[in-house]
């Protein structure tokens, strides 16, 4: 069968806006109500602290995609810096991210849809998500970018004439009374073991900087581009989660006027805006799942077509590129066939799931950097030491307390998953007498 080869034609925005959608911006006000009551009112301040601890961790992608500038992510990163076995268990664990994002986000669209329309069967939304998701990322990978970078603009204009109706309401005497107030980021009762508590909770909404690195061999010059669009990616995402909140705590200095804190979402819409705001609100938070889920379902089959291509999974099916579409294009409908998972699929479950993933990638991304850096020596100078040793030592200790966070759940269900993948390596390597088969990318080239 003829296989084609990825095609470097996404620019930098591109991966920026794919990276910015994979966050959704409009999960801001899904997690308000909760950091709100957490923090006494002081969400924007959790977010800056939140922004501040993924940086670093978003700093070591950025260095490791330089040495690496594979599609690869995590996975390539450990298998060439500490060990091919470690690398597949890695790439492994990380799938439950990439894997399970499409399904929250189809499973999320038919909470939103079936609430709209009560009388249509849920599963037909499922369907009809997966299928979009499916035929769009199939073709060509400048469509998929060009329609997420529309989906994103759209919750952008959602949070712009949202802030323009919370000062109308604030100069009428809503809430704190007045636009210019520091309110929301600092206050005499503020503590800073509950700011840290709703940090950690908001670092979660930060995954997908991450995910942009899975475009590397879809862009000129990735070791260049990529780092800047990670860092602008985590940077972008983070003003837009200040800047909302801020806006948000200006109209809810507390969480007395919510019937629920953990669902306020539409009732921010509501007496912010009204009925009408509400329904254009609401189509703000459709275009968020649209974004994420076109966003992840890209990265997971640029994953699975790495892992296919060292042969560590079936390279036949998963290392094939459509010859002219330059698309992994069987991946994609692999991925849209599982994430039909998500008509049966709690959303607790689900998430639980990505969580785990995603941490698994966070902490070794940053132990790759100082493995590298110790392995050649990098650390001799200050600002080696600093940029190589000292940054990744803080992105790790700020993922460990994410990992002290972690639900139960998320801990039982990632160590099932991960024991499967032990178990399947074992039978891959004959009980590790042989090592993983490698693909020497820089040949290749």
């Amino acid at each position: 069968m003829q296989t084609g080869n990825l095609k470097r034609s996404l620019n930098l925005w591109h991966i920026v806006l794919l990276g910015v959608g994979y966050m959704t911006p409009m999960v801001v006000f899904d997690t308000f109500g909760i950091v709100s009551e957490k923090t006494g009112g002081h969400v924007p301040t959790a977010y800056i602290i939140a922004l501040l601890a993924m940086l670093f961790t978003a700093a070591s992608y950025g260095k490791m995609v330089k040495i690496y500038p594979q599609a690869g992510s995590s996975y390539t990163y450990t298998q060439k810096t500490i060990n091919p076995h470690l690398g597949f268990l890695v790439g492994w664990s990380s799938l439950l991210d990439y894997l399970f994002l499409p399904m929250v986000n189809g499973i999320l669209t038919k909470i939103y849809l079936t609430a709209l329309f009560p009388e249509v069967y849920p599963w037909i939304w499922v369907v009809a998500f997966v299928l979009l998701m499916t035929v769009i990322n199939l073709f060509n990978v400048n469509f998929a970018a060009n329609f997420n970078s529309f989906l994103v603009f759209f919750q952008m204009l959602v949070i712009v004439i949202f802030g323009a109706l919370v000062v109308k309401g604030v100069m009428g005497g809503e809430g704190t009374g007045e636009v210019l107030s520091v309110q929301p980021f600092i206050g005499p009762h503020m503590e800073i073991s509950t700011l840290i508590t709703g940090a950690t909770i908001l670092c979660f909404s930060f995954l997908g900087f991450d995910a942009v690195t899975t475009l590397s061999e879809e862009t000129p010059n990735p070791s260049k581009t990529v780092p800047r669009a990670i860092f602008l990616t985590a940077l972008i995402g983070g003003v837009l989660f200040v800047t909302a909140s801020f806006f948000t705590q200006l109209f809810f200095p507390d969480v007395s006027r919510f019937s629920d804190p953990e669902a306020a979402s539409p009732e921010i819409a509501l007496f912010v805006g009204g009925k009408l705001f509400q329904a254009f609100f609401l189509a703000g938070t459709l275009c968020g799942t649209l974004a994420s889920g076109l966003a992840s379902h890209a990265s997971v089959s640029r994953l699975l077509y790495v892992m296919g291509r060292d042969q560590m999974i079936p390279k036949k099916l998963f290392g094939f590129v459509h010859p002219k579409y330059n698309t992994p294009f069987f991946n994609v409908i692999f991925v849209g066939s599982i994430s039909l998972v998500a008509l049966f699929l709690d959303l607790v479950t689900a998430t639980s799931l990505i969580n785990f993933g995603a941490l698994i990638a966070f902490t070794f991304v940053n132990i790759c950097v100082i493995v590298h850096s110790i392995r050649n020596k990098s650390f001799r100078t200050i600002k080696g030491f600093l940029s190589t040793i000292l940054s990744p030592v803080l992105g790790a200790a700020s993922v460990f307390i994410l990992w002290l966070n972690l639900e139960m759940s998320s801990l039982i269900l990632g160590i099932v998953w991960a024991v499967i993948g032990i178990g399947y390596l074992l039978y891959r390597t004959k009980w590790f007498t042989e090592s993983p088969p490698l693909f020497h990318f820089e040949k290749a080239q």
